[in-house]
């Protein structure tokens, strides 16, 4: 019995280690094209709809972002106001850094520390811990968040969610970018 326990647990461990390995890596989109330009598409006015899915894949909540983004030098301000499916409103204003090789930080009133991200090809990447109010509590929440540039106009973002290594369930959009 305690045998069948070991390696029941083995098997567990060595599934979730080769899976924890599988992520994939920004710079296997270097060659990708069109060529994001951050500052370039993040630059003006944008429409952003999406979704959020729980682990099982539900849509638990849908969402429109209007957004404003602006840039002095290598720094940007991205200013998000959300409305929700339920009626509710959010606001957000994230504050970006351009560093050298494709990399930027970022900061927002609701993210813990600083976002790190970097941009290769037509792919963005960029991880950060967001604290998400849930029931009356606080939630400290990691993000692993990709953008994937589609066209001049159009880019794709999906973002996972987890607690303590677990999914929570994964945030969907489409940013369509205004014409100015």
């Amino acid at each position: 019995m305690k045998r069948r326990l070991l390696l029941a647990f083995g098997a567990t461990a060595s599934t979730l280690v080769v899976g924890g390995c599988a992520s994939q890596k920004v710079d296997a989109y270097a060659a990708e094209k069109p060529v994001l330009d951050l500052q370039q598409y993040f630059n003006g006015m944008l429409d952003a709809y999406g979704v959020f899915t729980d682990r099982s894949g539900s849509v638990v909540k849908r969402f429109a972002v209007v957004m404003r983004c602006t840039w002095q030098g290598d720094e940007g301000v991205l200013d998000e106001d959300f409305t929700y499916s339920d009626g509710t409103k959010q606001k957000r204003i994230w504050r970006l850094k351009k560093l050298a090789d494709g990399r930027y930080t970022g900061t927002a009133d609701d993210v813990v520390g600083t976002a790190q991200g970097q941009v290769r090809g037509n792919a963005f990447h960029w991880t950060y811990t967001m604290a998400l109010p849930f029931d009356g509590s606080v939630y400290h929440v990691e993000f692993d968040d990709w953008m994937y540039l589609m066209s001049d106009q159009v880019m794709l973002n999906k973002a996972s969610m987890r607690k303590f290594g677990i999914q929570l369930g994964e945030v969907t959009l489409a940013f369509t970018k205004r014409a100015p």
